[in-house]
C-alpha cells in the first residue's frame, strides 16, 4: 500500500505539524495554491511530492509544477488539477479531461472547501483536501491522508490543523 498525503492552497504558509501528520506517507501531492518554491522545497525535501500549479503560483513555481498531472499508482489512475470544480459540476476543461483520461480518482483545490465524494457518472472518486493555508475564507485548515492498494483509496483520513488565522491546535 503507498499512502499519500493531500494539501492544497498552503499560498506560501506549510504549518509545521504537517511534518508530523505526514510523517508516514511515501508522497505528498500538493493540488495548487502553493505559494512559493521555497514551499514546495521544504515538502519535496521532507517527502517526493507531486504538484500542479495554481491561479496565484507565479512563473517559477509553474517552471516546475504543471497545470494537471496525470499518473498510476498501485493500479490506480490519478487526474490532479487545481481548479476543476466538483461532482456533477466540473468545469470544461476538468470534464474533458475525464472524459479523456477515465481516471479513478480526481484530485483539485482551488474552492478552499473541503469535499470527498464518489461520482457514479464518472465511476471516480472525487477529493478536494480544503486549505491548508491561512489566505481564504474557510474556518478551520485541512489536510487529508490516504492509502491506495490494488487500485482502490483506504483509510482516507480528514486532519484538522486549526482555525485559518491561528496557531497549530
Amino acid at each position: 500500500m503507498k499512502r499519500i498525503g493531500l494539501i492544497s492552497d498552503t499560498h506560501s504558509y506549510l504549518d509545521p505539524t504537517i511534518f508530523e501528520h505526514f510523517v508516514e506517507v511515501d508522497e505528498i501531492w500538493h493540488a495548487g495554491d502553493i505559494g512559493s518554491v521555497s514551499l514546495f522545497d521544504q515538502l519535496n525535501h521532507f517527502k517526493p511530492t507531486k504538484a500542479v500549479f495554481g491561479n496565484i503560483d507565479d512563473h517559477l513555481i509553474r517552471r516546475i509544477c504543471p497545470k494537471d498531472l496525470i499518473f498510476d499508482t498501485e493500479g490506480l489512475k490519478v487526474a490532479m488539477t487545481h481548479i476543476g470544480g466538483f461532482p456533477p459540476r466540473y468545469n470544461h476543461d476538468t470534464k474533458q479531461l475525464i472524459n479523456r483520461e477515465k481516471p479513478g480518482l480526481v484530485i483539485t483545490g482551488h474552492s478552499h472547501i473541503l469535499r470527498i465524494m464518489p461520482d457514479p457518472t464518472h465511476n471516480l472518486l472525487f477529493i478536494n483536501p480544503g486549505a491548508a493555508g491561512h489566505h481564504g475564507f474557510h474556518l478551520i485548515r485541512t489536510v487529508v491522508r490516504f492509502g491506495i492498494s490494488e487500485g482502490k483509496v483506504k483509510d482516507l483520513q480528514v486532519i484538522e490543523l486549526g482555525r485559518r488565522g491561528s496557531l497549530s491546535t
